[in-house]
């Protein structure tokens, strides 16, 4: 007797998308040839440099969605071949407001040139996952408490120091603070209801 398949709960849907596209930066959709070798590493591209690159692409869409959120920056974290550097928004948005956040973000994207990799409709944790022809893995997703984090994953880059990025937040640095406080600003649009 064949057993039916159960599906994932969708706790287990964000999980594989979470870490799908943070993991797909050192693979070969992301920018390797096949033969493990990236296309950073062939252009000698850093982990300095992926890092900045992951602050201006974080800078724009930020910039892109309107009208504007207050963040601060979140840890940046390496790996074997790689770079995530992050953002945490301390604009709360209410669940109303939260696919439009995620729309904005996902039509900056696309207009240009990202690919959407994947969307994850759940109501109480949705996200959009992009990805950038250089093989960098971008994402804006809602976590506890409904708090929006944007994401940027580098593809494999040769390894390096990397400092702390230089742009500054739209509101405090909580610099040493961690984790981050929980959305504590208020705005009209974002933290209201929805139409």
């Amino acid at each position: 007797m064949r057993r039916a398949k159960r599906a994932l709960p969708p706790v287990a849907v964000v999980l594989v998308l979470a870490l799908g596209v943070p993991l797909a930066g050192c693979g070969s959709e992301s920018g390797a040839r096949g033969d493990g070798v990236s296309a950073g590493k062939e252009k000698g591209v850093d982990m300095q440099e992926a890092a900045e690159q992951s602050d201006a692409m974080l800078d724009a869409v930020l910039k892109g969605i309107d009208p504007d959120v207050q963040w601060a920056h979140g840890p940046t974290t390496t790996r074997a071949c790689g770079v995530t550097r992050r953002r945490t928004v301390m604009t709360v948005v209410s669940a109303e407001r939260r696919q439009t956040f995620l729309d904005r973000a996902e039509n900056f994207w696309r207009k240009n040139g990202y690919r959407i990799k994947a969307v994850n409709k759940d109501e109480k944790f949705p996200a959009v996952y992009a990805v950038t022809r250089s093989g960098f893995g971008v994402s804006v997703s809602f976590r506890g408490k409904g708090q929006a984090f944007l994401e940027a994953d580098s593809p494999c880059v040769k390894e390096s120091k990397v400092a702390d990025p230089t742009t500054e937040p739209n509101g405090p640095a909580y610099k040493d603070v961690y984790p981050l406080p929980r959305p504590n600003v208020r705005s009209d649009f974002w933290s209201g209801k929805g139409p």
